[in-house]
């Protein structure tokens, strides 16, 4: 997760934008008006300050509605009666604002799940299918993931990957790029200069259909095996303001559609599930 360079915006579908809105409209008032009696007063009201990166179609200041994450997050604390605001930076600055003792961030997302004691993970806001892209001509042929490590593969800094690979990646048996974000991997696989890299799907189907990207997509494909389906969480500081707004989303997440916002934004920009 990560840094991307100015990027033109896909149009959505004519019409199916107004359709994202009015099911997400809807979603939000079956909620509310179904149910006020279980929305705190408006007193009561807080704002969630969080921080995140650039990384279409999950997150982005220049997405509709914030990404697909900020969409479901957001229907999750309305659903409790708070707010949510996000303010985005490239990734390795995010993960240092967030560490800040006087930061006003009580977490960042979108993160894998990995074992730390700094931090305590929401429940799921989506999933990530995590993959590699390679040149069309010249697929990655494996099995197991040590199989791997016959290849150069371009992974972001600061990035977890899975386990597995990034175990393989510490103890140097995984040769690997660094690149400063997924954009930069793409150019990276397209001209030869790694055999592949490390994204996820949704994110490699969105940038390479961006104007400046466009003329390498006949030449890269997303390897047909899958490294793993990784859930995405918020990570929040494992200290009692962070734990209690853990648990406040939470309560949220289990009172909305998650599927039927995904499928909904998925369909506006016209990607696969």
């Amino acid at each position: 997760m990560w840094s991307f360079a100015k990027q033109d915006v896909v149009k959505p579908k004519p019409g199916v934008m107004a359709m994202l809105q009015g099911m997400f409209g809807q979603l939000i008032c079956s909620l509310f008006c179904v149910i006020p009696f279980a929305i705190p007063s408006l007193a009561k009201a807080e704002t969630l300050h969080l921080t995140s990166l650039n990384w279409p179609p999950y997150t982005g200041e220049k997405l509709q509605q914030g990404g697909v994450t900020v969409v479901i997050i957001t229907a999750a604390m309305n659903a409790v009666g708070h707010q949510v605001k996000v303010d985005y930076y490239p990734w390795s600055r995010v993960l240092r604002l967030v560490k800040r003792d006087d930061s006003i961030y009580r977490g960042y997302f979108p993160e894998y799940l990995y074992p730390t004691e700094d931090y305590v993970f929401s429940d799921p806001v989506g999933h990530s299918p995590l993959g590699l892209i390679e040149q069309a001509d010249f697929p990655l042929k494996w099995q197991q993931v040590r199989d791997l490590n016959r290849y150069q593969l371009g992974v972001v800094q600061d990035y977890v990957n899975t386990y597995e690979l990034d175990g393989m990646i510490a103890n140097g048996s995984q040769k690997v790029e660094l690149a400063n974000s997924d954009e930069h991997n793409i150019q990276k696989v397209a001209t030869g200069r790694v055999q592949g890299a490390v994204i996820d799907r949704h994110v490699f189907n969105y940038l390479v259909d961006q104007t400046h990207l466009k003329p390498l997509k006949n030449k890269l494909q997303f390897n047909k095996q899958l490294l793993e389906l990784r859930s995405l969480h918020i990570a929040f500081k494992n200290n009692p303001e962070g734990i209690k707004w853990r648990d406040t989303l939470n309560r949220g997440l289990k009172q909305i559609d998650q599927d039927k916002i995904i499928q909904a934004y998925w369909t506006a920009l016209a990607l696969d599930d």
